[in-house]
């Protein structure tokens, strides 16, 4: 199964940017959908966005016009770019595929991304 692994989560202050990455074990062009998802503590996994093998996308209300996903199949990597930060966006972030007629793959590390001043 392809894996997938997700980085670059920093310390950053409230209106920084950052941007993730999520490496894939393999083709990326295969998996129909890459969801990037959060979970803040004490609170339960949010959906943030997806990324289709169409190149579509879609974001939670939450982060649209902040957050953008992209892909670059070449290097089997999916990036969220994540500006004008907030406090709320502190959580840990993860990456993860979605196989029709199976669901999610299962969960990593994530990466923790906090935005403080």
């Amino acid at each position: 199964q392809v894996q997938l692994v997700e980085s670059g989560g920093a310390l950053v202050q409230p209106g920084g940017s950052l941007r993730l990455s999520c490496v894939a074990s393999g083709s990326i062009f295969s998996i129909n959908a890459i969801y990037w998802h959060r979970q803040a503590p004490g609170k339960e996994r949010e959906f943030v966005g997806v990324t289709t093998s169409t190149g579509s996308t879609n974001y939670a209300s939450s982060v649209k016009g902040r957050f953008t996903i992209s892909r670059d199949n070449a290097k089997n990597t999916v990036y969220l770019q994540m500006n004008s930060l907030k406090p709320e966006d502190t959580a840990v972030y993860y990456c993860n595929k979605w196989l029709p007629g199976i669901g999610f793959g299962s969960w990593g590390q994530g990466t923790q991304v906090t935005v403080s001043s």
